[in-house]
């Protein structure tokens, strides 16, 4: 892919095709990134359970690595939408997004976490990467495209945390709080794999927005994502180390990456 494109600047070239694309999101936590960096959101809950927009939809969000070569934080673009049986349900060329990796996506109507359970349907449907929403949007007959970053993997699954998101895409915190209770180590990092994977959305969209309102060759996108992340984790380890008492472990989860 070009690597001077941005999400922005894939959302523009398809409103010159047909109309303003929004992103659709199945949380509020994916929502709240794409409109910070500008974009036209939706916020349809787990599933796309929700009311879709008019016009040419993208889905946006987190994903699930099916297969064993897809990691945390990584990028994804699909060519591909399929069922759990391989049956084509979308299919297109991937948004042209600068870093993102094009994948086949499978869409489901559960969390898949088990890493056999993973491993097999990425087998049985041909898919690398595993959403609740794409399905839906596929259906709808307007889907445009599929930019996702990965959050989880076979050999990094979510555990409970798996079971904390609602509905209409808010938290369940009784379910979180007893997942980093019961399960401390794959909740912090899985929280950790989360940061990366938003910021992995967030660097694109706020890139793109910053270059549409400030164009030149200078990536000042990029400067100013770096600069916004640089500033956060200086706070944060100094929370980390002078305020708080925090196993050095626990500390270095999450502030490296």
């Amino acid at each position: 892919m070009d690597p001077s494109v941005t999400v922005a600047e894939s959302a523009r070239a398809l409103s010159a095709k047909g109309g303003i694309p929004t992103l659709v999101c199945a949380l509020k936590i994916e929502e709240r990134v794409a409109r910070e960096a500008g974009a036209r959101t939706a916020l349809v809950g787990l599933g796309a359970g929700g009311s879709l927009p008019e016009g040419p939809l993208v889905s946006y969000g987190f994903a699930g690595a099916l297969t064993d070569d897809l990691v945390p934080g990584e990028l994804l673009s699909a060519t591909k939408v399929v069922d759990p049986d391989g049956r084509t349900l979308w299919e297109g060329e991937p948004l042209a997004v600068a870093g993102a990796r094009a994948a086949v996506f499978c869409a489901a109507d559960t969390v898949v976490d088990e890493a056999s359970a993973r491993r097999a349907l990425a087998a049985q449907s041909g898919a690398e990467a595993i959403d609740l929403e794409s399905g839906r949007l596929a259906a709808a007959g307007r889907l445009a495209g599929v930019i996702r970053a990965v959050t989880d993997s076979p050999a990094a699954p979510v555990g409970t945390l798996a079971r904390a998101g609602r509905p209409d895409g808010g938290t369940d915190w009784k379910v979180a709080a007893t997942a980093f209770v019961s399960q401390p180590r794959v909740s912090i990092r899985t929280a950790a794999n989360a940061r990366k994977a938003m910021r992995s959305l967030a660097r694109y969209g706020l890139d793109g927005l910053v270059a549409h309102r400030a164009p030149g060759a200078f990536p000042w996108g990029t400067l100013a994502v770096n600069l916004t992340g640089s500033l956060a984790l200086g706070f944060l380890f100094t929370l980390l180390t002078e305020s708080l008492e925090v196993d050095p472990w626990l500390r270095s989860t999450l502030t490296i990456g």
